[in-house]
């Protein structure tokens, strides 16, 4: 089974934040005055949420705005060290000149700049946990991957892109040809490519919390897991806790990981069925959000993002 005792999510959120920055950099890179680019949050009320958007006012420059706190509703009003921080980061505050927004504006070839301030002001001033948390509509273009290079034993068959109505099963070459089965069925799925860490794993939305799909290095399986409570008390107490949850539990197995409860499912992955992976996140979507709120208080542990903000 392929191994999740080494899982930080810590360093996993870091990882996917840079590599959506840096995307987000190539994407900006080559913007011209065609049309603009918003990045928002989906933040699940009527009200207006965070944004940053970008466009290209003129050859070979870049805008980007920020929303403050005239274009946000209510409960996602910015603080005064919010707005201190936004200035302290590199933008420009709000000008009737220039419009409501924070703003920076510099030359295309500096665009790892503004996306660097874009990724700032997203989240470490409007909390967003995750870049799987920006709604989903805006992400198409941003983590769209370049083509992958096709060579013996490489890529991805154009066939086996297809909806899952058209094949039955796959048998993976390899670990490499594995993920990219994966990957398709994610893009398919989410309409948008998953994102990865350094480790490989994706995230994936689930409610207020995220899941996680890790491929083993044999190939043989899709780990799909969830760590579900953190910094709990009584090492003891938890593993009577999940030793009865496990003889109730038909598809998940809880794992009890130093003081983090993780929640697992293995997907068999020789041959690769697509719908076999479908189901498992849905089952581990249900599963992770539907129970980490009263597995925490029953622990005195944490939810994921229970001690970290939320944009509000």
């Amino acid at each position: 089974m392929a191994e999740i005792d080494g899982f930080d999510l810590d360093r996993s959120t870091a990882q996917a934040w840079a590599e959506f920055q840096g995307r987000l950099a190539e994407v900006v890179s080559m913007m011209d005055d065609s049309g603009d680019l918003t990045i928002g949050t989906d933040t699940g009320a009527a009200e207006r949420g965070p944004y940053v958007r970008f466009s290209s006012p003129g050859r070979d420059s870049i805008r980007v705005e920020a929303a403050s706190n005239a274009e946000l509703g209510e409960h996602f009003q910015l603080s005064l060290d919010d707005l201190a921080a936004m200035e302290d980061m590199g933008w420009q505050p709000p000008q009737v000149s220039e419009g409501p927004n924070f703003w920076a504006e510099v030359s295309q070839e500096n665009s790892d700049q503004v996306a660097e301030l874009a990724v700032a002001a997203l989240r470490d001033v409007y909390g967003v946990q995750h870049p799987v948390f920006l709604a989903p509509d805006q992400l198409a273009e941003v983590l769209h991957p370049p083509a992958p290079i096709e060579g013996p034993g490489r890529g991805l068959e154009r066939a086996s892109l297809a909806p899952p109505v058209e094949f039955r099963c796959i048998l993976p070459r390899d670990r490499h040809h594995l993920t990219e089965l994966v990957d398709a069925e994610l893009t398919e799925l989410y309409g948008h490519p998953p994102i990865r860490d350094e480790e490989g794993d994706v995230a994936i939305r689930v409610g207020s919390t995220m899941i996680f799909l890790r491929t083993a290095s044999d190939a043989q399986e899709v780990v799909v897991f969830a760590a579900v409570v953190h910094d709990l008390e009584g090492r003891s107490r938890a593993a009577e806790v999940l030793n009865d949850l496990n003889v109730e539990a038909r598809w998940v197995k809880f794992q009890l990981v130093r003081d983090r409860v993780f929640v697992t499912i293995s997907v068999p992955a020789r041959p690769f069925v697509a719908a076999h992976l479908h189901q498992a996140v849905r089952i581990m979507s249900d599963v992770a959000d539907g129970i980490d709120d009263e597995l925490a208080t029953k622990l005195k542990g944490r939810t994921t993002f229970s001690d970290r903000g939320d944009g509000s």
